[in-house]
């Protein structure tokens, strides 16, 4: 069983940036597609960003698309989701998820989640 263990959020002004890191242990980090999506008050969870195994194939949200940029090291097992010129509707809880798949995917297919961190960004 894998866990894992999100960075502290925080809070940012609009046009601003921060990076969330998620570390990973328990199972072979390195195997699978690491996922991130994100759940805003009132929302359904939606996903944000996802990263294959070897770091070689990512896919992002519209909404996030050129803003976000989701990476890995693998020698760290750790994901990180660097999020630039954030907008308040990218407030949310941020969650980091190992994927049941190898490659990265539109349509990831989760597995085990992290405890989600919270991100307010402020107009």
């Amino acid at each position: 069983q894998v866990q894992l263990v999100e960075s502290e959020g925080g809070l940012v002004q609009a046009g601003g940036s921060l990076r969330l890191s998620c570390a990973a242990s328990g199972r072979t980090f390195s195997s699978y597609a690491m996922d991130w999506f994100r759940q805003a008050p009132g929302k359904e969870r939606e996903f944000v960003a996802s990263i294959s195994w070897s770091g070689g194939r990512t896919y992002y949200a519209d909404s996030v698309k050129g803003r976000f940029t989701i990476s890995r090291d693998n020698a760290k097992n750790t994901v990180y989701l660097q999020m630039n010129s954030l907008k308040p509707e990218d407030t949310a809880v941020y969650y980091c998820a190992v994927d049941r798949m190898r490659l990265a995917s539109a349509t990831p297919q989760p597995g085990s989640w992290g405890q989600g961190t919270q991100v307010t960004v402020s107009s």
